[in-house]
């Protein structure tokens, strides 16, 4: 406005402002990387050359360079933060923001989820949201791809329960596809298909999402300012962990997330990324130029894009639309695994969909800092296996010289003030190098820490902080090799063609068992045996040097398990580790969260439920089954729908087939895609509803006998 001074980054950055910064960035970690990988170069030099060394030095300067981008981030995003930046909220053009006449769907993609969880959680963003007086301009909707049957009916009840308590009808609207084709990406486009021109942004979340009110109006506030911004990215805050595993990554998600992103910002500018979830689109450019395609060849690399909002993102920036990070903008959250196994579960079907990424990288008309993303996404899977192969490598070299009886020859370094230097003193500044490089970030986290009381504070104090960031260190050194090892695992079998399947993400502390932990680590720990059993003999001074890896892989069973349990979580919370500003001062959509959870369990109400509870709900129960049959009556008259239920297999008489044998024989007898066609068809249901009450029960299985004298004790 005239007479008030320009707003921070009111209009798109230019090509040159982006160029330079992109430039300045990158240029710093190649000069750390050149001027360490020269030093080390000269290391190499000074025991006599080999191919072995070339291929070590190759290693080390693209794994270093991996640790100085990392480690820029954290520099230019501490500067950033405490000299002045780009934040969201120093804007001032949007806060006065008129948002009448928008209109925005709040999403929430489901699959075989914690059903309670879930509902609780969209409940907790519906009535944070309804405080603001803004209600009006948002609808919310569950999108289910859930294929348990269980799920399924348990999912409509609950729904149906909420709009009640909720009064929402015709706010929180239930969606349920036959077809799972396209997962996550592909329900989302369903809905925008079928609803998308209804609305002018679309929020999505994630299965244990939750918002703050005042945020997605910011958020509408933002876009209705910037027309020409696509999508705004928040960084969702990691909460509600409870096992020591998960509030270690909770912690560190909160202290130096800030840091990071904020360095991320920088050079990234208005070509930011997209991370699937807790974020707004605007709905047009979406719908118009983000419909996937399916990659060439087979899978893994091949077939439907599994990361799909890296290249959402990308394809939006090639159209010249704008993506902001909210990094700043508080109010937006997330829950984590809490357990290492459950962690490396998602990170198994992350590698593969970064890994195809290798195929859009060279896409026609791709943005270079779109590409950049890409690249560092990708990396971030490549970086286990290379570690492995320089560790090996070296391994390799010192054994090789070792027993072969060649000496060493004594050269000088070529570098400057390092000939004075020993061998070992040489590989010790390297060492102490790399540390820095490594821990600057978190040390310069700590200062940003330390120079925001109200933030400090939040943290427990500077010195709670501290011991946090020490015992984080610690794990974060033991956890390191055995990601390594899994990391390599997921590329290796990525590359011999093996898909990963789609499961559903545990995210509860549930405490791994020794036996599990057993199966799934016994690897790691005989490699760190065996492998540190070979260093020890032939050379026990490079064995200590090698303690941090192999100590990580040697202990991972007690690891693994120790850290998922909810006690050792308690324990450090008490002596005040690991805190975060949620858990001081706990925000009223996660307190509203919890108290609902608590009271589902003390009630009973989340109890786990019998193999097919859910099935026998909606044939017996006339409250369950009345519910189903008006949703599948709606559904039904879609074309779209009918089409999908024709491809599964249903046709003619096929079902009611099917449903006799339900009543003769049990659900156990029929599979579950029989199973799932008896619950599409909603004649058939009713059909079942009536036969189930009025036939004698000798003609029933037995299975139902059970059922009907369960349901009517419980009546």
């Amino acid at each position: 406005m005239p007479g008030q001074p320009p707003t921070i980054q009111a209009a798109p950055a230019s090509r040159t402002e982006r160029g330079w910064h992109v430039f300045f960035f990158y240029s710093c970690a190649l000069l750390l990387t050149g001027f360490v990988s020269l030093i080390f170069a000269d290391l190499l030099w000074r025991t006599g050359w080999s191919a072995s060394r070339t291929v070590l030095l190759a290693l080390f300067v693209v794994l270093f360079l991996f640790t100085a981008i990392g480690c820029v981030h954290g520099v230019f995003g501490f500067f950033l933060r405490t000299f002045g930046d780009r934040r969201i909220t120093n804007r001032k053009d949007f806060r006065g923001q008129n948002i009448d006449g928008t209109s925005t769907a709040i999403v929430f993609p489901i699959y075989n989820e914690n059903v309670v969880r879930v509902y609780e959680g969209l409940r907790a963003t519906y009535e944070s949201l309804a405080k603001t007086g803004r209600l009006e301009h948002f609808d919310f909707f569950i999108l289910s791809d859930s294929t348990d049957p269980d799920k399924w009916i348990e999912e409509e009840r609950r729904w149906f329960d909420l709009i009640r308590e909720l009064d929402a009808l015709g706010k929180i609207y239930y969606r349920r596809r036959l077809d799972n084709e396209g997962r996550k990406s592909g329900n989302v486009r369903d809905f925008l298909n079928a609803w998308g021109r209804r609305y002018r942004y679309f929020m999505v979340c994630d299965a244990d999402s939750v918002m703050r009110g005042e945020t997605l109006v910011d958020l509408v506030k933002l876009m209705e300012a910037h027309p020409t911004v696509g999508l705004i990215q928040t960084v969702p805050a990691t909460v509600n962990a409870e096992s020591l595993f998960g509030r270690i990554q909770q912690f560190a998600n909160r202290l130096y997330a800030p840091v990071f992103i904020a360095g991320l910002n920088y050079w990234v500018l208005d070509l930011g990324n997209y991370w699937g979830h807790n974020a707004i689109i605007r709905t047009e450019p979406f719908m118009q130029f983000c419909d996937l395609p399916q990659l060439p060849g087979r899978k893994p690399f091949g077939g439907q894009i599994l990361s799909h909002d890296f290249v959402e993102a990308a394809l939006m920036s090639r159209e010249n639309w704008e993506i902001w990070f909210a990094y700043d903008l508080e109010g937006s959250y997330e829950e984590a695994p809490q357990a290492m196994i459950e962690n490396a579960k998602r990170e198994r079907r992350w590698c593969q969909g970064n890994l195809q990424h290798s195929l859009v990288l060279f896409a026609k008309g791709l943005r270079g800092v779109s590409r950049l993303h890409l690249i560092l996404g990708i990396c971030g899977y490549l970086a286990g296996p290379l570690w492995l192969a320089f560790l090996l490598t070296f391994n390799w070299i010192y054994w090789y010289q070792k027993f072969t009886g060649l000496s060493d020859i004594p050269v000088q370094a070529f570098t400057p003030y390092l000939s004075n230097l020993s061998g070992t003193a040489h590989a010790f500044l390297i060492f102490t190098i790399c540390m820095v490089v490594i821990m600057l970030p978190k040390f310069l986290a700590l200062i940003d820490l330390a120079n925001d009381w109200p933030r400090r504070k939040l943290f427990g104090g500077l010195a709670r902080a501290s011991l946090s960031v020490v015992g984080e260190t610690i794990f974060s050194t033991l956890h390191a090799p055995l990601l390594m090892l899994w990391h390599t695992k997921f590329v290796a079998v990525n590359f011999l063609g093996v898909s990963v399947g789609w499961t559903t993400q545990k995210r509860a502390a549930g405490g791994t068992t020794w036996l599990f932990a057993s199966q799934r680590h016994w690897g790691h720990a005989l490699i760190g045996i065996v492998w540190g059993a070979f260093m020890w003999q032939f050379e026990p001074t490079l064995f200590w040097w090698f303690t941090p890896v192999l100590a990580g892989m040697a202990l991972a069973i007690p690891l693994s398990v120790l850290t998922s349990r909810k006690s050792l979580g308690v324990r450090a919370r008490n002596l005040g580790l690991f805190l975060t500003p949620e858990e001081i001062k706990l925000p009223e959509e996660l307190l509203s969260l919890r108290s609902h959870l608590k009271i589902r369990e003390l009630t009973g109400d989340n109890s786990p439920r019998s193999q097919h509870a859910g099935l026998a709900e909606a044939v017996l129960d006339p409250y369950v089954n009345a519910i189903h049959v008006s949703l599948l009556r709606e559904k039904q008259l879609n074309p779209v729908y009918a089409e999908q239920f024709s491809k599964l297999g249903a046709g003619g008489d096929r079902v009611q087939i099917f449903g006799e044998n339900l009543l003769a024989e049990g659900p156990d007898k029929l599979s579950a895609t029989e199973r799932l066609l008896i619950m599409a068809d909603q004649r058939v249901m009713v059909w079942l509803h009536q036969q189930s009450w009025q036939r004698p029960s000798e003609t029933l299985a037995p299975w139902w006998r059970a059922a009907i004298l369960e349901y009517s004790r419980r009546d």
